[in-house]
């Protein structure tokens, strides 16, 4: 029954072999064939298993740090958006793509005439009632693709559709590595409170003894002054980064997308760190377009090359074919008996004369559009290699700023101790033992500045070599 219709959708597929889309050459050479080395910068392991390959799981060493990401995967509205945009994506692939295979509908009718009744009301003579059925299997307008219109516009599709969901890879990675930051940045802003409070304790007693020995006499009114000016300072920056903490809990709840577990924050830095303690980097620059946001990119250039040639074979006619294979009979028993069968084809042709330039108009900016998504292509890959490049620049130094910060922190509180001992027995002024105590506590406040450098570094150097999801 469906043989001639069988035979001529099989020619249509065998037209269909010409693609108008331009060949996909990929952009070489935008970025160094090697990731920075020397100098600042850090020195590459040897062979190094790339990032991606290494589970964000095993990346993050702290246990609550781990359950905070896993309950952001889940919650994050952001992250909700680009699965569904992928859930849209692979469905209007599906609906092109559909336009690729002739779509099939069987009918049937059946139709009773009553003669008898009509000719009596007419005064005639009587006559015989009629019957007659049908059944048919169609398929309408089916483009024939000879020059891959149709093929090059599922082509984009699926394109779009992988795009997407490199988009949701990245927007993953992104929000991992941010929650992360987020969770550290609570962590020190933990510890600079913790250390403003300390420090307002130690500057309030600073602040009684002056006080005293100015109602004794053994003290101007000046150095008492000065002592309050210090100590009123002290408590604005506990104020201060009690605000602060509050704020970082909200940010952190807001990338999570849900409320965090009191046992989940953090309550400080932890000397040993909630990372690993150093990443594999490698040399070579081709890590980088292993990047969901790359391969985002290539992916959407990739789409243009198609929709260039969806354009360029408008140019050409439009050939669709309608075809129907079915029975007729008088006789319901009959319907499918030997002597009933038809088909019919009816091919269609259509080339527009004019159009005042409006397909070629198209294909003119669908190769716009392909030129525009080239540099697109080549400033991802270009952002990624400077990304990397800043991180592994800090990476490289940012032992040698803990170490000397460390240091300057333990001199200085040494030298507010002799200040404060050499003022007690008059040796000192107390301009110079007040000039200490500030002098250590800005120095412990960088400290901790630069040991949450260290940690958020690490994290944004997993993020920009393309961390991995496990």
């Amino acid at each position: 029954m469906i043989k001639p219709i069988s035979i001529l959708l099989a020619g249509a597929a065998l037209l269909s072999g010409c693609n108008l889309a331009p060949a996909f050459v990929q952009p070489m050479g935008v970025v160094p064939a090697s990731l920075p080395q020397g100098g600042v910068y850090p020195d590459a392991a040897g062979n190094p298993a790339p990032v991606a390959d290494l589970g964000w799981r095993d990346f993050f060493t702290d246990a609550r740090l781990r359950q905070v990401i896993a309950q952001g995967l889940d919650n994050n509205r952001d992250l909700r958006v680009a699965a569904a945009n992928v859930l849209a994506a692979r469905a209007q692939y599906r609906v092109t793509r559909a336009d690729r295979i002739p779509t099939a509908s069987v009918s049937g009718s059946a139709t009773y005439t009553d003669n008898a009744s009509q000719v009596a009301a007419a005064g005639a003579a009587p006559g015989s009632d009629v019957e007659s059925y049908s059944a048919d299997l169609g398929v309408s307008a089916f483009e024939i693709d000879l020059f891959g219109r149709v093929r090059n516009l599922s082509e984009s599709a699926l394109q779009q559709y992988l795009a997407t969901e490199e988009g949701q890879r990245s927007t993953r990675i992104s929000l991992i590595a941010e929650i992360a930051t987020a969770w550290l940045t609570l962590a020190a802003d933990q510890d600079q409170l913790r250390l403003s409070r300390q420090t307002l304790d130690s500057y309030a007693e600073t602040l009684s003894l002056t006080q005293a020995q100015f109602r004794l006499g053994t003290a101007s009114e000046l150095e008492a002054r000065q002592a309050d000016v210090q100590y009123q300072s002290a408590r604005n920056d506990v104020a201060v980064l009690e605000t602060t903490v509050a704020k970082d809990r909200n940010a952190l709840e807001l990338l999570v997308g849900a409320p965090v577990a009191a046992d989940l924050l953090p309550e400080g830095l932890s000397d040993t760190g909630a990372t690993l303690a150093e990443l594999p980097t490698g040399v070579s620059s081709e890590v980088l377009l292993a990047r969901p946001d790359v391969l985002q990119a290539e992916h959407q250039l990739r789409g243009e090359n198609a929709d260039i040639g969806a354009a360029r074979a408008a140019l050409f006619p439009t050939i669709s074919l309608t075809a129907s294979y079915g029975s007729a009979s008088s006789a319901l028993s009959d319907l499918f008996s030997d002597g009933s069968y038809a088909y019919s084809v009816t091919p269609g042709v259509s080339l527009p004369i004019f159009d005042a330039g409006r397909r070629l108009g198209n294909v003119r900016l669908a190769e716009a559009n392909a030129q525009a998504a080239v540099a697109t292509y080549e400033k991802a890959i270009q952002t990624a290699f400077s990304e990397v490049a800043n991180a592994l620049a800090q990476r490289g130094t940012i032992t040698e700023q803990v170490s000397a910060q460390t240091a300057r922190a333990e001199s200085a509180r040494a030298a507010a101790t002799i200040s404060e001992a050499r003022y007690r027995v008059g040796v000192s002024s107390f301009l110079t033992a007040l000039d200490a105590q500030r002098t250590a506590y800005g120095a412990e406040q960088q400290l901790l500045n630069t040991r949450l450098s260290r940690e958020t570094n690490l994290v944004e150097l997993y993020r920009t070599l393309g961390g991995g999801l496990r």
